[in-house]
């Protein structure tokens, strides 16, 4: 399996009569936009913006951020979403729009949808500040219900996204990417003497607005499942999901997962990286165990030596994440875990809803519960009412002033749970 990523750097974003890029930066036709959108009956109107780095610009409330990718060949980009049959990501040339992205917003549809300022104190607490967004702002028909309503903003979204994507095929200043994932067999033969390390890669599967689509495919019908990393760049992995904003892996971070690059850049040096094992973090304790049971003996089959895994969400999510690491380290797979901290305010509250003597390497991405004072922007879009309803937010953080009190874990990606954060901890 072999995939050329070739990444376009888009530097900015302006609206065209005409969709296509020039020196770097990406020309829209929002009407195009507009057209392939309400090509969706459930859709009741939709209107596009633009938000780029530095700028006094609130987005609010932000349902999914999506980077454009489109196939050159050897598929489809995000396949099993609009047609019946599908081929397995991971092959071929895939055209990304790096630095760009299409976010999602307009009237909420589950209170844990998240804030991203583009400057000020809040752009520091996320690298959704850093890139240029073609923000659509989309409102459903009045029939349809909320589990429809994220399915119609989910579809809408990629459809943009994929479209976009596809507008980086006449562009040939681009910078080449090729990644290549061989059999099990041929893996080990190629660096015996590395330590053998695997990726747990745990995605919301809970219902209830909170759940990830694989190949299309709502991931509460998975079991634990082998897949290659060569799938998750190549959009085998779509967010469906309202999850606390601060954790929330969106789309774009499946797309740019933190720990897959990581551990590419050190495979075939410090370690040999086998695999990934997507494990659906389910509502029920007996879905709980099962999937421990179903991953962990995945991993030992692909004769790992030791294991990362990433968590989404908070509360209960923690339960997989812990009950993994035990049976993990249980049968001498050394572990690592990535989570974040819901400290309180204050940062002296119990920072994990579970735990086991056996987590002991843990990587934090830091208290989700911190409050942070947001300065007033010059321009919101969306709603700046829905903070109120947030994840973080309460009736109180709108200031007479326009300043915004928040918690962290209100602002989009700001404890990525992969990693692909500025916050973390220290043991002091």
């Amino acid at each position: 399996m072999k995939l050329e990523l070739r990444k376009i750097a888009i530097k900015d974003v302006c609206f065209d009569k005409e969709c296509k890029i020039v020196d770097g930066c990406l020309h829209v036709d929002p009407a195009k936009l507009e057209d392939l959108v309400l090509e969706d009956s459930r859709v009741k109107s939709v209107s596009f913006d633009l938000a780029r780095p530095g700028e006094s610009v609130r987005i609010v409330p932000v349902k999914d951020v999506i980077e454009p990718r489109a196939k050159l060949e050897g598929g489809e980009t995000f396949p099993g979403l609009f047609r019946e049959d599908m081929q397995e990501a991971g092959e071929g040339i895939t055209y990304a729009l790096s630095g760009c992205a299409v976010t999602t917003t307009g009237p909420i549809v589950g209170f844990q949808e998240g804030v991203i300022d583009m400057s000020g104190p809040g752009a520091e607490y996320t690298v959704y500040s850093q890139i240029n967004h073609v923000v659509m702002i989309i409102e459903k028909q009045d029939y349809v219900d909320q589990h429809d309503h994220e399915a119609v903003v989910r579809l809408a979204g990629i459809k943009v996204a994929r479209f976009l994507g596809t507008v980086g095929f006449d562009c040939e200043d681009y910078e080449s990417e090729v990644y290549e994932w061989k059999s099990i067999g041929e893996k080990y033969a190629e660096y015996p003497g590395l330590p053998k390390v695997v990726y747990v890669y745990n995605c919301m599967a809970q219902g209830l607005l909170h759940d990830t689509y694989f190949y299309g495919r709502d991931a509460k019908v998975m079991v634990p499942t082998m897949i290659t990393p060569l799938e998750v760049m190549d959009g085998a992995l779509v967010s469906g999901n309202c999850v606390s904003p601060g954790s929330k892996t969106t789309t774009y971070m499946h797309q740019n997962n933190a720990v897959i690059k990581e551990l590419f850049k050190i495979h075939g040096k410090e370690i040999n990286f086998v695999g990934i094992v997507l494990n659906p973090l389910m509502t029920t304790l007996k879905e709980k165990f099962r999937d421990r049971m179903l991953t962990v003996r995945q991993v030992k089959m692909l004769g790992a030596d030791g294991a990362i895994i990433s968590q989404e969400g908070f509360g209960n999510p923690t339960t997989d994440l812990m009950i993994v690491c035990q049976e993990l380290e249980q049968n001498g797979i050394k572990t690592v875990l990535i989570s974040n901290e819901d400290a309180g305010v204050d940062g002296m509250s119990e920072p994990l809803p579970d735990s086991v003597q056996e987590a002991n390497a843990i990587v934090s991405t830091g208290n989700s519960n911190a409050t942070v004072m947001l300065p007033a922007m010059e321009k919101t879009i969306g709603n700046i009412k829905e903070v109120e309803r947030v994840c973080g937010g309460n009736v109180n953080s709108i200031q007479e002033d326009g300043r915004l009190l928040l918690e962290i874990h209100g602002i989009m990606g700001s404890h990525n749970l992969q990693g692909n954060t500025k916050l973390g901890a220290v043991t002091i």
